[in-house]
């Protein structure tokens, strides 16, 4: 679908975002725009969120738009591509910031691209909003004023979910952490370390992997050798993949519960093995929706392709741009500017009716913790079957634990 409301660029940027940095009168004499700039991964193994990202935000930007747009201008996406490598992400900051001139920036599905993000967007002085990222110190960096805020979940919340949901299940409280070897995963390992003392047990083991790493026999071998019952995983879904197959090879099946890096393609690369695995999610179309899902699921299946709710892949990127845009117009319009600094003020005074929950308000400047918008209560277990991502409630692997 090609959409009047959005502008996809691939190439890199280095240059120009150089030049503008080193020209500060340059940068400051540039009017902000009526655009948003995404930088997410449109290509590599993670692409889909990219495409999801940009989905949620064009529907959104749509119905702007056909309100008449912020303060009488129409509202466009500018997405850029980093295949989820920080550099790209940093240039493409850049960018959107200070050659584009946008009002703010959505952020994409990496965290180690959101990290490294966190020093350009405070030098810079942009608005950010995660979409996706969950690593804790992206919003929680320190910063004051802080520029980092987030419609999606976050990891020390999640690892607090994930482990309750895997006590659930554990008849002796056995639990082993499978973690990638980078910033997500390890930013991920205090979390949970925290969240299992908070629940007064211990990892058995705790055991990390790298990126295509094809073979995790020994990892999985000490796991099962500990008694872990249940394992907890920070993955993506190549790797998934890798440990079920890992797991299958020594006969090996403890219960799965993962982080949302596992809720893109597993099942269609795991096949049957990725049956059961649970996965935390901020939203699915699956099931009875609201009205306002109803709505969107219309706007999925009229302009994007969709004939069934079982085709989305990856909701939660979809449902999370979907409230973030319009959560940013709603700031812009109290702003009553597209000025970075009142727009980040406003984000505060925010207060709507989402698709994902209702915002009483969106952010609160008092809390720390609360540049976060979506809270542990809003988080959803779902589960593969059949190749098919589906809430966990009331599926064949609800037994009523």
């Amino acid at each position: 679908m090609t959409n009047k409301t959005s502008q996809l660029i691939y190439g890199s940027s280095f240059a120009v975002a150089t030049f503008l940095l080193s020209s500060p009168s340059l940068a400051a004499t540039g009017a902000q725009q009526p655009c948003i700039g995404n930088s997410a991964a449109i290509t590599g193994p993670a692409a889909f969120s990219g495409q999801a990202i940009r989905t949620g935000a064009e529907i959104a930007i749509e119905e702007i738009n056909q309100r008449g747009g912020v303060l009488g201008e129409e509202l466009r996406l500018i997405q850029y591509d980093d295949a989820g490598a920080p550099p790209r992400a940093v240039d493409n900051t850049r960018r959107i910031a200070l050659a584009d001139n946008c009002i703010a920036i959505l952020g994409g599905y990496h965290s180690t691209a959101a990290v490294a993000q966190v020093e350009p967007v405070h030098a810079i002085g942009i608005p950010y909003i995660g979409v996706w990222a969950a690593n804790t110190s992206v919003v929680e960096n320190g910063r004051d004023p802080n520029f980092m805020f987030r419609v999606s979940a976050k990891d020390k919340w999640v690892a607090r979910f994930l482990v309750e949901e895997a006590l659930k299940v554990s008849p002796t409280g056995k639990i082993a952490f499978f973690y990638e070897n980078t910033g997500w995963g390890n930013g991920a390992l205090p979390d949970v370390n925290a969240a299992m003392s908070e629940a007064g047990a211990a990892l058995v083991a705790a055991e990390t992997f790298n990126w295509n790493d094809q073979d995790m026999t020994p990892q999985v071998m000490r796991a099962r050798d500990a008694g872990a019952e249940v394992v907890i995983v920070w993955a993506l879904d190549r790797e998934g993949n890798q440990l079920l197959r890992s797991m299958d090879r020594v006969g090996y099946m403890p219960t799965m519960i993962g982080a949302w890096g596992i809720s893109g393609n597993l099942g269609e690369l795991a096949g049957p093995l990725a049956n059961g695995v649970r996965v935390m999610q901020t939203y699915s179309f699956m099931g009875q929706q609201s009205e306002l899902g109803e709505s969107v699921l219309a706007k999925l299946k009229a302009d994007y392709g969709i004939d069934d709710p079982r085709e989305i892949r990856a909701g939660s990127g979809i449902a999370n741009a979907y409230d973030a845009v319009h959560i940013l117009a709603d700031a812009i319009e109290i702003a009553g500017s597209y000025d970075w600094e009142a727009v980040r003020q406003a984000l505060y005074d925010v207060e709507r009716d989402g698709l994902i929950t209702s915002y009483r308000p969106a952010f609160d400047a008092s809390d720390p913790e609360r540049q976060d918008a979506l809270l542990p209560e809003h988080y959803l277990l779902t589960a593969w079957h059949d190749g098919v991502l589906i809430p966990f409630a009331g599926s064949p692997y609800d037994t009523g634990d």
